[in-house]
């Protein structure tokens, strides 16, 4: 189901709790709001529409990729860099990290540990800000 985006600084800095199968429904309420939102959007965390729990989606290669749980475990390189946000106005600058591996569940619940970079590497660490509550 497509949810509304929130928008409210005050509610997007409440950090997400972890997720579990129970909460499959949200991961496919973000899959269907990313696409909706496809023209403007390349990734969401589960607090951009209303639910506090620790669950991204990101374009991967034109491909969506579902995480629940994801947590950053390596960096390496670091950068600066200029974002957007579906849930806020205008651009801001972010410390990002060219390589990075993350630990998470998939879309069936398994445990996986990949490493990712460029622009995927960038999307999912602004995503993970989102479940710390951290704002760009």
């Amino acid at each position: 189901m497509i949810r509304p985006i929130v928008t409210s600084p005050i509610a997007l800095r409440i950090p997400s709790v972890d997720a579990g199968p129970e909460d499959a429904a949200v991961g496919q309420d973000l899959l269907d709001t990313l696409a909706a939102h496809a023209d403007s959007c390349v990734g969401m965390a589960a607090n951009m529409i209303g639910q506090r729990k620790r669950i991204i989606v990101v374009s991967d290669g034109g491909r969506a990729l579902l995480m629940y749980n994801p947590r950053i475990i390596e960096r390496a390189n670091p950068y600066r860099a200029e974002e957007g946000c579906l849930s806020l106005p205008g651009t801001r600058g972010a410390e990002r990290w060219r390589r990075i591996r993350v630990s998470y569940l998939d879309d069936a619940f398994r445990p996986v540990t990949r490493a990712f970079t460029g622009d995927t590497a960038q999307i999912i660490q602004h995503e993970v800000d989102h479940c710390d509550g951290v704002l760009i």
